[in-house]
Parts: C-alpha cells; structure tokens; sequence
C-alpha cells in the first residue's frame, strides 16, 4: 500500500512528541520547565536529552550533529561533527550534554562589527531548547544562539530570543490585571509568507549578474511580461509543480506545516506560506525553508532567486510578517471580537502597538530593509517607504471616536445571503485588505509587509517586540496602582484616548501608492526614509540605544557594531554589482554591440551605392555605441572616487548617491543596446528566455 506524504510528517524533527515518547517523564519535565524560563537546565538533563536526540538521529542513519546558528551575515552556519568516538579497539558513538549545550567557531571569521579582532577568536554556541532539532542530510542540526568570550551576541537569534522574554513578560502582566485568567507567558506568534523567482539553472549560469548578485543588472522588457495580469493565482507548470511537490515533502518531513502555494504576480515568481508558530521557531523554520527551496530548485535544474528585484519592470518579493500576540491558554490578543468598540483589552494592544510604531517608524523601516529591498519598496507591488498603519475603515472609526469619548458604535452588520450562488452564509471581515500599507490589521493580527524576501526575519521580529513591549510596559506601569477592575477598565480607555488623540498620524486606510500620499504624510510629520542605508543610522541613536537596553535586548556596543556590519553589508553589495557590471559590460556587451555595428558596417560596404537603411542602422548603433562609451566611463569614474574616503558610513553614502545613480544610468544604455542588436549577437540570455524557462516544453526545447 502506498504511504501518503502527510505520514512522514515530522520524521525528521526532534519534536515534543519524540522527547515525550523517549525520555523519562522527570526529564521531559525538567525540559518542559526551562523552556518556560521557570528554571534552568542541569547538566544529567541534558546529559538524558543528548543520549536520546542521538539514539533518534542515528536509528535513522545520522553520523554528524551541528549546532546551527544565525551570524549576523543574515543566513545560516554549522560545522560538523560526527558522534564517533575511539573506543576498546573500536570506534563507538558518544554525544553528551556537554556536547549538546555548548560548541565553539571563530568568532572573528564571521561579522562580528569589531566585537572580536582576528586574536580574538573564541565565539560559542549555546542550545537553544525552545526550538527542535532536526535533521538535514543525514546531519542532525541543533539550534543554537551565538555569543563571543566575553558575551556579547555575535547573530539574530540571542537578541530575538531576549525580545521574546521582554514582550511576553509586559504583555502578561497587562493581562492579568484584567483579571480573565492567570496566565504566565504571552508569545508573539508570526506567518511569514516568503516570495521567490525560479529560473531555468542553465540560463542562470549563463548570466553573471544573476551569478554574482542575485538580480539582473540589465536587461530590456520583453513583448509579453506582467502586462496580461494572468499569471498570478495561474495554473502552476508542471515542472515547478513537481518542484513544490519536492519542497512540500522536505519540509513537512521537517515538521513545517507547509500551507499554501501559488503562482505570484511576477512572470516566474511564485509563493509558499506555511502555518503560524512560536516567533522563534517562525524564524527559524523560515531560514530553513529558503535553504530546501534553493536545494530542491537545484535538483530540478532550477536555479532559485531570493532577491527582492530579481528583474527590473516586473514586480519583486516580499517576505510578509504576519504577527500577533497569543497566551499560553491560547488566547489571540488581538482578536477584536464580535463588539471590538466594547473589548477594551484588545483597544489597549491595539493602541499600544500603535504608539510603538510611531514612536520608532526609523527603526522599522531598518529592521525591514536592505539594499536590494530598495529597489522593491514604493512600486506598484509593494509598500512605499513611509510608515504607517492600516486598521480599516471600520476600526479605525472605532478609534477615533474613542479618542473623542464617543463609543455608541454599532458593529457592521453581518452580510446576507449572496444570491449569485446562493450562499446563505458569508462571512464579512471588518475591514478590505490594503496591500500599499506597510503595517495593516487584517482580522486579528498585523501584517508587516515591508519585509524582503532575501533576509533574515529575526531583525524584523526583534525590533517589533521590543518596540511594542516597551509601550506595554509603560502601560501596565500605570495600571498596576488600580486594585480593581473597573478603575483598571477606566484607566485603559484613557490611556487608549491619550494614545490616539498623540498618534492618531500614524493611521492611514488609503493609497500609499497615490502620489498626494507623500505630500500629506510630510504634512503630518512622518518620517520618509527612500532608501535603506539612511535608515541604519537610527541603530545607533540615543532613543534606540535607551529602548533596547532598557529592555535588556542590546548592549549599546551591539548596536554599533550591527550598524558597523549593515553599512559593510551596503558597501560590499554595491562593489560586486558595479564590478560585475563593468566586467560584463566590457567583455561581453561591448564585443556584441561592435560586432553588430561591423555587420550593418559590411552590408553597407558591399553595396554598389549608399543605402539610406544600412547608413541610419549604423548611425544608429554608433550613437549607443557612444552613450555607452560615456556612462561605462563615468560610473568607472564615480566607483574610483570612493577611494578617499574612510568611515564606512559616508562610503556607504557615497556610493548610494553616486555610483547607484551611476549603474542606473549605464543600464538605461544597456537595456537601448540590447534592443538594438540581434538575438543572434546578443551574448547571454534575455527577460524573454528566462521567463519562459520554468515552462516545461521551453525547457525541452532549449
């Protein structure tokens, strides 16, 4: 009989379940405490856990384990080792607790922002027990923290994790001054729904730029690209089905529930969301779904495209942060109810989570972005770069009423029965969905939709945390002096009033894609960073460095050196797009465009007289030939000028106003120029071939 897929679901994790089934009860519980952070984990306990997690791992042919971590690069590290061990002239199998607990890299070998010189080596490992190990080719990857010798965090993990603490701890206590229930942990809980591009591998090693830098530097619109709107939610081909296929499998194996799939907007751009979880292990689980996506692509002969704008004039990709607050009696925090004017607890998050926001807008557009999300943000496919929030028509009147003590609402009717197909029940949201607003209520959580696909999500659930926890700890520090509930109840709706009638800027149910949007949101006094590096300065300002230390998520000197490697990360991006774009030019691009011009130029000689075509061809081809010239020299020019300068800020800065603007200008040539010549001559593969190549009869073909 043939198994289903859906069976070996989880097989490959080291779940709960699997502890629960094969440790004894004493030390599954001691596990279960520390993760609760009411006690911390002994030794023999982990010494139990390890002697399990092994004996699992190796009945299912694992020989190595690693502690898998998050270095602030953004992606993921491990280094193997094997359980295998000398014993009485034979080799035996041993893995401790020891083992489990701690490991130790090279700290200075990985970005570190000057928290470790090169003698300063030493960096460890630490379990992470609130997430699960898994298995990955045959290596069992444990997930682990990272920090340098003398503790300061050196990834993404340590910090979120310490997020995590901060927020729960102020969201609980707000809680139970409500006095519904005793609870002792709220978790933020996140759906990340991550955006990918996959084209044909062949055609990807044949394109330096998508080689060397995730995304195209050049390239001309084809006849047929995102204009017919018939791809998104289209009929998936069959050779990316088998690839999903693959992908779902891996993962589900994994214990990611792997939920939803589709065709995106984007010729060649699809989807997948898996279900919500812990933030944590959201996070987690994401970095590992953006590694089986590239291995599977590989295995299809596809090559997998994370950066945000992979392709110019077509849409780019986003990794949606869809968030919310959960107690551990599972309880949504935001969810409004039936009467949302009346929950005054939900009014309370609500509100606070809306003067978090505006309070830090500067810190989420950081925390959102990189450089290759500039080139995504502010288009007719993603948020603008201006914060703000969306709660919907109906909320947000709730709102503002409250703010004038006005709450006589009637909830929005419930809708009818839809003749149409004859439905009598339907189901009516409060609010549309409104996808150019960069943080939006939809139905009982927020969506972050200013997130690139290429990062890390950890940055992004870190500083929304800390933001929110903050406010809510302002909040519970005014409410915790009521003793009862109807002066606590009172004092929350003032406290709401306050908030609105402060912040009530920050709220916009519009167009953020409508140009009278900038002109009011200046007149409003919202912040609008329009590109990413001006945005990494707000790290490192005394309001950020008080909240986040305060607390107790970074260190003042964390902070700088995340600042010191997100300018880095800007720096480095940008050298390896303009020397790929220079080498490319030369060595391809020039060589195809004079071999098109000596072709015109041959015609045009072996006829017996002058003809008016041939000479306008070669006139024509000479006047790009000349453009081209110019701008390949100028951006030579202005990438040359960043030698005089030192602090990583103003090179970042430079080369952002400079040499961006620069490579813009040389690709407008490159884009005339490959129009201009014949497929024939034209050295690499066009838009038109590489969106045709997930097709599966354009693959045969080739």
């Amino acid at each position: 009989m043939q198994t289903h897929p859906f069976d070996a679901f989880g097989t490959n994790l080291f779940s709960q379940q699997v502890m629960k089934e094969r440790l004894p009860f004493p030390i599954y519980q001691k596990w279960k405490t520390a993760t609760r952070k009411e006690d911390a984990l002994d030794l023999p306990t982990a010494d139990a856990i390890a002697h399990a997690m092994k004996t699992w791992a190796m009945e299912k042919g694992v020989t190595h384990f690693t502690h898998w971590f998050q270095p602030m690069g953004g992606s993921t590290a491990e280094k193997h080792e094997s359980f295998i061990e000398p014993g009485d002239y034979m080799a035996i199998s041993r893995f401790s607790g020891k083992n489990l607990i701690k490991g130790e890299g090279d700290a200075s070998s990985f970005p570190n922002g000057g928290l470790r010189a090169t003698f300063e080596a030493r960096g460890y490992t630490y379990w992470d027990c609130t997430s699960p190990a898994f298995i990955r080719e045959n290596v069992l990857c444990i997930p682990t923290i990272f920090v340098s010798y003398n503790g300061e965090t050196l990834d993404k993990k340590a910090p979120l994790l310490k997020s995590i603490d901060a927020i729960s701890k102020q969201a609980t206590r707000i809680v139970n001054l409500f006095k519904d229930k005793d609870i002792k942990q709220v978790q933020p809980m996140v759906g990340l729904e991550q955006e990918y591009f996959l084209v044909d591998r062949e055609l990807f090693h044949e394109r330096m730029d998508l080689r060397n830098c995730g995304r195209t530097l050049f390239g001309a619109l084809p006849p047929r690209a995102q204009a017919m709107s018939d791809h998104y939610f289209g009929a998936i081909p069959d050779r990316v089905s088998a690839f999903m296929r693959d992908v779902d499998e891996e993962l589900w194996k994994l214990g990611i529930y792997a939920k939803t799939e589709h065709n995106e907007a984007a010729p060649c751009q699809f989807e997948i969301a898996p279900l919500y979880a812990q933030s944590n292990i959201a996070v987690d689980q994401n970095q590992i779904i953006m590694d089986v996506l590239r291995q599977c692509a590989a295995r299809h002969h596809l090559a997998c495209l994370l950066h945000e704008k992979p392709f110019e004039h077509v849409n780019g990709s986003g990794k949606h942060n869809n968030w919310s607050l959960v107690s551990d009696d599972g309880q949504n925090l935001l969810e409004p109810g039936e009467k949302p004017h009346e929950n005054i607890r939900f009014l309370l998050f609500v509100c606070a989570i809306i003067q978090a926001v505006d309070t830090y807008p500067e810190l989420l557009r950081m925390a959102a972005s990189s450089y290759s999300n500039d080139y995504r943000l502010g288009g007719h496919e993603a948020p603008p770069a201006i914060i703000s929030i969306c709660m919907g028509n109906y909320l947000e009147d709730i709102l503002l009423r409250l703010e004038k003590g006005d709450m006589g609402i009637n909830p929005t009717a419930d809708a009818g029965a839809l003749s149409v197909v004859n439905l009598a029940y339907v189901p009516k949201d409060t609010s549309d969905r409104n996808r150019t607003s960069p943080f939006a209520f939809t139905g009982n959580k927020f969506e972050f939709r200013m997130v690139g696909s290429s990062r890390s999500a950890a940055t992004t659930n870190t500083v929304l945390n800390t933001i929110v926890a903050d406010t809510l700890k302002q909040i519970a520090d005014e409410l915790q002096q009521y003793k009862y509930i109807d002066d606590i109840r009172k004092t929350s709706l003032k406290i709401c009033r306050g908030i609105i009638q402060k912040h009530r800027r920050i709220l916009f149910s519009g167009d953020g894609y409508a140009p009278a949007w900038r002109k009011e949101a200046k007149e409003r006094g919202l912040p609008h960073i329009p590109y990413y590096v001006y945005s990494i300065a707000s790290l490192t300002e005394e309001k950020a460095v008080a909240l986040f230390e305060r607390n107790q998520v970074y260190h003042r000197n964390e902070l700088i050196a995340r600042s010191d490697i997100l300018y880095t990360e800007f720096i480095n991006s940008v050298h390896v797009e303009v020397k790929t774009l220079l080498d490319v030019s030369k060595k391809s691009l020039l060589p195809a465009l004079i071999k098109e011009i000596r072709f015109y130029s041959d015609a045009l000689k072996a006829l017996p007289s002058p003809h008016s075509f041939y000479e306008k061809k070669v006139n024509k081809l000479l006047a790009v030939l000349d453009r081209f010239h110019t701008r390949y020299h100028n951006l030579k020019h202005a990438y040359l000028g960043v030698r005089g300068l030192n602090d990583h800020q103003e090179i970042a800065y430079y080369l952002n106003d400079q040499v961006v603007v620069s490579m813009r200008y040389l690709r407008e040539v490159i884009d005339e120029l490959e129009e201009s010549i014949s497929y024939e001559n034209y050295p690499m593969p066009t838009y038109e071939e590489l969106f045709a190549s997930v097709d599966e009869a354009a693959a045969c073909k080739k």
